[in-house]
Order: structure tokens, then sequence, then C-alpha cells
């Protein structure tokens, strides 16, 4: 293990997280002795909320936790060491975190010696971290998004020094390789190319938590996608918060289209990727995904508004138009495709021509699900200073009626696939009935079939039979 923190408290500065100082560095992760196991012995237990950007990076704080001697529990109150890792891209999520950790309080008080740390979004967030140190001192270690690679010294600081430990860095961060993982499945795996985003849309809160864009390079990517694929690997999904953009930050002018070909050539079984951002998707990311079978034809674009104009208020750098002309363009290379999107209501002046805009635009669009929010203001972006706000109950009347076609867009997304025989990558087996197991299609459609001799990693032939809502 490093020496332990000498400064044990480097706040967030989300102004800092605004600008690009330098071009990232790649750093090994150093990874600690066979001697240095201060969890030989204890229990860990995570939690995590948000997106798959922090699903990835808890594989990656368990696969250390688990090289410092530590092993998973499933039950909080065995756990010796404790972590939340949180997410900030709207404010219930933020409250749900806060109302862990004031909860975790009465754990700790009857486990003096367990470490609890918080790790994630929140706390690239100044407010955040002012309220983490005022109020919940139970709360031994705080550290970001940008330094997951450094938890071994924390700990250490934490357990050796008897020191509270808080270290956020901001800024665009750097590229950490090499870092161990602990996979949620054995036959599917995440996989970042790009870091962090440059697009600094009025709404969001993810330039500030995630930092700005710094890809990988093709070469560290490849790699890991062979060794996943050694390891009997069946899917990866390459991820980003604009996979798009991947490269651009790169001397050599690197690009997403040539990545995911090269990415297709290893052979691996299914390549997925997200999430894109309309700005930057192309007709040679297309071609790309329609000459090689094994990348699947789904794609998620988020449009978050069918308005024009509110386009423009949240700086998304596209109009409604752009947005239909792209889709046009998917449904003709790709006729077969199925889309899914991200969008938002009651965003700030948004009237009720909007909103209408949005629901035609869900039909227009042949948009086959998505993902839909109510807009949260987040403290630090410039559409929080808006005054002109959404009334609550107009909000969530928006949402509901947004919702009710939404779900009927999975309903008409799903009975295409009615008396079909698709391939399905088997997930596991249903909790209620040993002989269903679960998985997925090629077009990313939920299915659950009578298989019991099927285990998860297997591909299996099925006929649909019935489609619902949410599943086939």
């Amino acid at each position: 293990m490093s020496e332990r923190v000498k400064n044990p408290f480097k706040k967030p500065s989300m102004s800092g997280a605004r600008k690009r100082i330098r071009t990232a560095e790649r750093i090994l992760f150093d990874m600690p002795s066979s001697s240095q196991r201060p969890g030989a012995g204890l229990n860990y237990h995570i939690k995590t909320f948000g997106c798959q950007a922090n699903e990835a990076d808890s594989e990656a704080i368990k696969g250390i936790l688990e090289t410092l001697g530590y092993r998973e529990t499933c039950n909080e109150a065995d756990a010796d060491f404790l972590l939340l890792n949180t997410c900030a891209v709207r404010k219930s999520a933020e409250d749900r975190a806060f109302g862990e950790i004031g909860r975790l309080k009465g754990l700790k008080r009857t486990r003096a010696d367990m470490l609890f740390a918080v790790a994630g979004c929140m706390p690239q967030e100044e407010n955040v971290v002012e309220t983490l140190l005022q109020r919940h001192p139970h709360v031994d270690i705080v550290f970001g998004t940008h330094n997951i690679h450094k938890l071994p010294d924390y700990i250490e600081t934490a357990i050796y020094s008897r020191e509270r430990v808080l270290e956020v860095y901001s800024g665009e961060g750097d590229i950490i390789e090499n870092m161990p993982r602990k996979r949620a499945f054995a036959h599917k795996a995440f996989v970042n190319i790009i870091h962090g985003c440059d697009e600094f849309c009025a709404y969001c809160i993810v330039p500030y938590t995630r930092g700005r864009k710094r890809s990988r390079s093709e070469e560290d990517i490849l790699t890991d996608i062979e060794t996943l694929k050694a390891d009997g690997v069946k899917e990866v999904t390459l991820l980003g918060q604009n996979v798009n953009a991947y490269g651009r930050d790169l001397e050599h002018g690197a690009r997403f289209d040539t990545l995911l070909e090269s990415v297709a050539k290893t052979g691996i079984d299914r390549v997925r990727f997200m999430t894109s951002h309309p700005n930057d998707f192309d007709e040679r990311t297309l071609e790309v995904i329609a000459k090689h079978r094994n990348i699947m034809p789904h794609i998620h674009l988020p449009v978050q508004s069918g308005s024009t104009r509110i386009l423009k208020d949240m700086n998304r750098k596209y109009t409604r138009e752009d947005y239909i002309a792209l889709v046009d363009s998917i449904h003709r290379i790709m006729p077969d495709v199925s889309l899914t999107s991200d969008i938002i209501v009651g965003y700030p002046s948004e009237s009720d021509a909007d909103f209408e805009a949005t629901l035609s635009l869900v039909e227009r669009c042949k948009l086959e699900g998505a993902f839909t929010f109510v807009y949260s203001p987040r403290e630090g972006t410039p559409a929080a200073t808006r005054e002109d706000r959404v009334d609550d109950a107009v909000k969530k009347a928006r949402l509901r009626i947004l919702n009710e076609h939404v779900n009927a867009a999975y309903k008409s997304g799903h009975e295409r696939f009615l008396g079909k025989t698709l391939d399905v990558l088997v997930d596991g087996v249903s909790r209620k009935d040993a002989a269903v197991v679960s998985g997925y299609t090629p077009h990313h459609k939920l299915v659950n079939v009578e298989a019991p001799a099927a285990k998860a990693g297997d591909i299996i032939r099925v006929k649909i039979t019935e489609a619902k809502t949410w599943t086939l």
C-alpha cells in the first residue's frame, strides 16, 4: 500500500470541475502486496445507487476490497466495512442516500469498529460534503468518482491513524488502468471507454461529478475485452456518459465507430453501448452496427424533450427536427432496430405545447420505451437558477400522461416479436420458479421462459408466445 493520506481533508470545487487544466494522465493501479491485507477475515457490504457507471465503479471498489482481504456479505449488520456508492443526477436520489446515511447511524453506534464510507457522485458536490462534515460525523471515509484507486490508502489511514478521511478531486480526473474488479455477472461485463462529459446540459450535474471527457486508449479497451472473452464473458457493454464522443480528446484522433468495429472483430458474442448523445451520433456508427451481427440492434438515444425551444434552453445543441432526421436515418439503415430514450418533463418554462411536442415525438420516432423523469433542479447548474418553474402538480400530471404513452410504446415494441424465435442470453433462474429463467434478446427485451436445463451465460433459442408491457 502507498503512504497514508497526509492531508485527509480535500474538498470538491464545482467551479473547478468546469475547467480543463491538463491532459488526463494514464495511471496504473498500485496493487497492494499480499502482506498488506487490513481486511483479512473481515466483511464488506456495498449499496449502489444510480446508473451503469456507478455499477461499474462498485465492481472496481469490490475488486479493491477483496485484494485487501475483505469478503462480501449480503447483510449490512455483518459488515466491517460499509460503503454507499451514491448518485447525484436527481434530488430524489440524494434524499434516498441521505436517508440511508441517517438510518445507518444506529448501526454504526452498535459497531464502533465498523468503517462507514460514502463515495460516488454526491461527494463531488460542495454542499453535500459540508452536510456530511457537519451532520454525519459517523461517516469515516468520503471520496468521489476520480479517486477510487486510493481507497487502500484511505482505509489504512482510517484504521491505523484513527483519522476521518475526506478527499474529493475536482477537474477532469485521470484514467486509472488495471484496477481489479468483481463483476455482478460472470457472463457479461461493463467496459468503460470514456469518462466524464463536456456537454454541460443546463440541467445536468454529471460534468461536475464525473469531470471533463477523457478517453481510454483503444489498446487498453481491446485488451480488456480480449481478457473478458477468454474468461467466458459473452456480452460487453461499452460505457460512457457520451460514448459517441470517444477519442476526440486523444492526439491520434480515434473515433467511436472505429473502436466499435474493432470491438466487434474480437468475436465476442454480444456488444452493447450506452449512452449516446444525438449531437454526436453519425451514419458511420450506424453502418458499423448494421454490418456486424454481434453488435446488438438496440440504441438508447436520450432526447430529453420533443420541443426545440426547450432543447435550446437545455443546451442540447440539436433541434426536434435534427433528432427526427437522425432517427429516420437509424430506421433506414437498421429497419429492425429497437430505439429507447430518456425524457424529462416539467423543465422550467415547459408549456402545454412543449409537452404535447414531446408526446408526439414518442409516436413519431417509434420509440419502444423510455426512462422518464420529472425535472429536478441541481445546485450549481444553470437551470437551477431559473424562476419560471412548473408547478409540482402539473409535473406529476405530465409524467403520468407521458408514462401512459411510453408504456404503450413498450408493449408495441414487444408485440412485434410475437411468434418469432429469438436468441436469449440467460441471466439466471427466477426466484419464484426454478424452472423459469430470464434473459435478454439482442433488442434488449426481457424474456421469461420455462427452461430448467438452462443456466446463466447460455444463449438459448426461444419462441415468443406472449407479449406483456415489460416482458416477453
